[in-house]
């Protein structure tokens, strides 16, 4: 009896950790490389828009305001006039009615954010950025597991841990390579502009997975582009009215707008799918990798010195984001589905599902085989 109760005992540790007798090809499935690659595009689009601003910064335009307005009104142009022309309850009168002041707050988080951390840079070092910037991740798990219900096991905290030591690395190669590392002018305040963004935007993505995985994505992205639209043009106008009279226009300056704008419009589009997929919190892991993506355009555009551990620093966070990704997460709630706009995020929900009941059958043959040997 005591080896049967430590057996059990045993079992249920496993449980809790998430660590189950896995082969590879339970670990290494098409949906998980589905996860990573989409994650890493949208990794690829956040470069494109580093890439965009700095070569903005170095003509000597420097309008954080301006470049987030112009994607929310993209995003207003697209996604709002579809919500404007459906009937019903999902129609965007009836959605303002009654939810209004919850997307106020979504939309003001975003734009905040956004502000905040471009704000950073005129106090603090690129060092304290990349480092608390990270800070949104453990946010984001409490605010998931108070609000959304999300409960972790040992092994995603373990594997957050993993992508946190990559980004440890990617900060050591910045030093050891010597990079600009902007402003020291107010450090205090430049680092807490970056943790106040960083709650804003843990605020933003659990309102946001909870927004595509019980309601719809286009609803989603509907009120934030009005919303977003609305606030960001207020503190563009009291903020960056000169600033922008000042921008000497031409055809280099206004291509890098639309690349920024582009690339803001693809992340804000595609970033919903990822998560619903997934969950805010796997996303944020998998877009660590931006940072190093634009450390290795500017290899090549900005002449960035080399490092063996930017290398490093991409497989880590890679094989935590792979970690995370390969034992799921569970919820306290029960599940709701939100197919209305989204029919490749149902058929991943299906997927999932089925895969669930796969392995719940293969678990409950293994039981009664067991038993029966007893």
């Amino acid at each position: 009896m005591d080896g049967h109760e430590e057996e059990r005992l045993c079992g249920k540790w496993r449980v809790a950790c998430g660590l189950y007798s896995y082969n590879l090809r339970d670990v290494f499935t098409w949906r998980l490389l589905k996860t990573i690659v989409m994650g890493q595009v949208l990794s690829l689009l956040i470069c494109g828009t580093a890439v965009s601003c700095q070569y903005l910064a170095d003509a000597g335009v420097e309008t954080p305001m301006l470049q987030s307005f112009l994607n929310y009104a993209l995003l207003l142009l697209v996604y709002t006039t579809i919500l404007s022309a459906r009937k019903g309850e999902r129609n965007i009168l009836q959605i303002l009615k009654t939810k209004w002041w919850k997307y106020l707050v979504m939309g003001l988080a975003d734009v905040e954010a956004n502000y905040a951390v471009v704000k950073a840079y005129q106090f603090t070092t690129l060092t304290s950025i990349q480092l608390l910037d990270c800070f949104v991740i453990p946010v984001l798990m409490v605010l998931s597991w108070f609000f959304l219900k999300t409960r972790y096991r040992l092994v995603h905290f373990v594997a957050v841990m993993v992508c946190l030591f990559g980004v440890g690395a990617m900060v050591g190669a910045d030093i050891l390579a010597g990079r600009n590392q902007g402003s020291t002018s107010d450090v205090v305040l430049g680092d807490g502009l970056v943790l106040l963004s960083a709650v804003l935007y843990a605020v933003s993505n659990v309102c946001q997975e909870y927004t595509v995985k019980n309601l719809s994505r286009v609803e989603f992205l509907g009120m934030m582009g009005l919303f977003g639209t609305l606030i960001s043009g207020v503190q563009l106008a009291v903020l960056e009215t000169r600033a922008v009279a000042a921008i000497k226009w031409d055809f280099h300056i206004a291509m890098l707008f639309a690349l920024y704008v582009l690339c803001m419009y693809g992340l804000y589009s595609f970033m919903p799918v990822v998560v619903r997929m997934t969950s805010a919190t796997a996303v944020n892991l998998s877009l660590l990798t931006a940072d190093l993506f634009s450390l290795f355009c500017g290899l090549f555009l900005f002449h960035y010195t080399f490092s063996t551990l930017y290398i490093i620093s991409f497989v880590v966070i890679t094989l935590g984001f792979v970690m995370f990704n390969a034992v799921p997460t569970y919820s306290a709630l029960p599940e709701s589905s939100s197919s209305e706009d989204d029919p490749a995020a149902t058929a991943d929900t299906a997927e999932s599902s089925s895969d669930r009941l796969l392995t719940a059958d293969a678990r409950l043959t293994e039981t009664l085989t067991e038993v029966a040997a007893l």
